[in-house]
């Protein structure tokens, strides 16, 4: 099969998918928290107890769905299983009983948790064996990651159309939800090509401990965690310092849509970028983008509105090579290593496990951004709706929101740089 083989039509269809489960990600991690506190009125320490235990046990429990599914091999019909889990939780995550309490929260985060984390690994791991070359598993990635972004922005803007009531948006949205994701799946199902190359080589998948053998996918793994936990500090903090630092509360919707609009349009350009200068130099661009933008934010002053909406374009341009680059490469690494597999007549740990532990990572990479953003600023004396401009707690903030995303990008571009060579050969 030459490069370019697969349709475009079935790069479209298999990117489909990537819309609901973009869609339901935003919900997850972002309104639920709110919803459970102010309108069935846990405790707000109980609500980010439950939050806390439950995004922890579904991180450990991804290497594990990961190495199942690659035993079983069948991603399509794992998905196929996974989907009505994903629907029935999140129609009732988001639609709490006035009687709703803990217990409701517990078991409707599980079903979710479970049916999304077992949908998307199989996902990505469907798309890691789809091309049979480089360029196009990047494809893939790619159009995954535009349907992606855009159902971030679909649920982002809905629930101020669906209703006034926030708790009433929510159950609206949850509605909504079942429908896109049945015609999105079917879509992927009917028109997505299928995998060029079987998970593994000869034999039953490796152990999971085979995937953390791989010195490669080990260093590949730690560019992604650096560079994931220096994206993940400014998402954290972004809604603080648009409040407070800029003083444009006004402006957050119009800020978020910007920054995921311009990583859509922005991946095509990476793509092509990446084509002729390789992955991992395009990647690197990417980080030089996303550190400029940050060092710039960190000079800004109340009211800089315009400068604040062209970094969110700058970022948002870089956060489309993230999303798509790293997952090809991962995707080239799988296809040697099955190709290796092959000629020497063994096995190879299959897509499912390699993913199930990159799922862990980006998981991680979230609790962790928040275990040290919101203590650190707090620790500064940082305030939410701190009224004087010029205070210790405002400069502490738009460091951390700034800075320290900066350095901590430095170092995962140094490591990118140092390790380049074994992630990717000459462009092709």
């Amino acid at each position: 099969m030459s490069a370019g083989a697969v349709p475009t039509r079935q790069m479209v269809a298999y990117g489909a998918l990537g819309f609901p489960l973009a869609f339901a990600a935003l919900p997850l991690y972002v309104h639920v928290p709110q919803l459970y506190a102010d309108s069935v009125g846990l405790p707000l320490a109980l609500v980010g107890a439950v939050l806390l235990l439950t995004r922890f046990a579904d991180a450990l429990i991804d290497p594990l769905l990961g190495r199942w599914s690659d035993r079983l091999g069948n991603r399509r019909r794992l998905i196929a299983c996974a989907l009505p889990l994903l629907a029935l939780g999140m129609a009732a995550l988001l639609a709490p009983p006035e009687n709703g309490g803990t217990v409701w929260l517990v078991v409707t985060l599980a079903l979710t948790f479970i049916g999304f984390s077992l949908a998307t690994i199989n996902y990505h791991a469907w798309g890691a064996e789809i091309g049979e070359t480089p360029q196009e598993r990047v494809r893939v990635t790619a159009a995954r990651e535009i349907f992606a972004l855009g159902g971030v922005v679909v649920a982002a803007a809905l629930p101020s159309l669906l209703a006034a009531d926030a708790a009433t948006a929510l159950r609206h949205l949850g509605w909504v939800f079942v429908p896109i994701l049945a015609i999105a799946a079917l879509a992927t199902f009917a028109g997505a090509p299928p995998a060029a190359a079987a998970a593994t080589g000869s034999g039953p998948p490796l152990p999971l401990s085979a995937v953390f053998d791989d010195p490669r996918f080990g260093r590949l793994l730690v560019v992604l965690a650096t560079g994931g936990i220096a994206s993940a500090i400014p998402a954290t903090l972004v809604l603080f310092f648009i409040a407070d630092v800029l003083r444009l509360q006004e402006w957050q919707g119009l800020f978020l849509v910007i920054y995921f609009v311009c990583g859509g349009l922005a991946l095509p350009g990476w793509v092509a970028l990446a084509r002729r200068h390789g992955k991992v130099r395009a990647w690197m661009a990417s980080m030089v983008l996303a550190i400029a933008s940050f060092v710039w934010a960190f000079l800004l002053d109340a009211g800089d509105g315009i400068a604040f909406g062209l970094i969110c374009a700058a970022s948002g341009a870089a956060l489309g090579a993230e999303l798509a680059l790293p997952p090809a490469l991962l995707a080239d690494l799988l296809a040697e290593l099955r190709t290796a597999g092959h000629r020497a007549g063994r096995a190879a740990a299959g897509a499912g496990a390699y993913f199930g532990v990159w799922n862990f990572v980006t998981k991680f990479n979230l609790a962790l951004a928040a275990g040290i953003a919101l203590p650190l600023v707090a620790l500064f004396g940082y305030k939410v709706g701190a009224g004087d401009t010029a205070s210790q707690g405002l400069v502490a903030l738009a460091a951390t929101y700034a800075l320290l995303p900066a350095a901590i990008k430095v170092i995962s571009l140094l490591l990118l740089w140092r390790w380049r060579h074994q992630f990717e050969g000459k462009p092709t």
